[in-house]
């Protein structure tokens, strides 16, 4: 137990960094995700690759905010994959099972 407060001041630290790192990439996803949808963009492969970016960085609420405006645009493309996506999303972010 004497080494508590100090795993706690490092938990800390590690979470200030990953919030950090949460606000770069919604910062440096946005533009990406602006110009596919204003562009109208079809392509599958670059839509596919910047959601799979976004996935890892969903539970930060600007990031998820991004990735369901191209999941909206991507469903007229691909529904299918769209719906992959989306279940990706609720596996990773929204499940309210604990797991083992």
């Amino acid at each position: 137990m004497n080494d508590y407060p100090a795993l706690q001041k490092s938990t800390h630290a590690l979470a200030r960094e990953l919030q950090k790192l949460q606000a770069v990439a919604a910062a440096q996803y946005t533009p990406v995700v602006e110009t596919l949808i204003a562009a109208g963009s079809r392509d599958s492969r670059q839509i596919e690759q910047t959601l799979d970016g976004l996935l890892d960085f969903c539970g930060h609420a600007p990031t998820l905010h991004i990735y369901r405006r191209l999941c909206r645009h991507y469903f007229d493309i691909d529904p299918v994959a769209t719906a992959i996506y989306i279940n990706a999303y609720r596996e990773m972010w929204d499940s309210d099972e604990v797991k083992p």
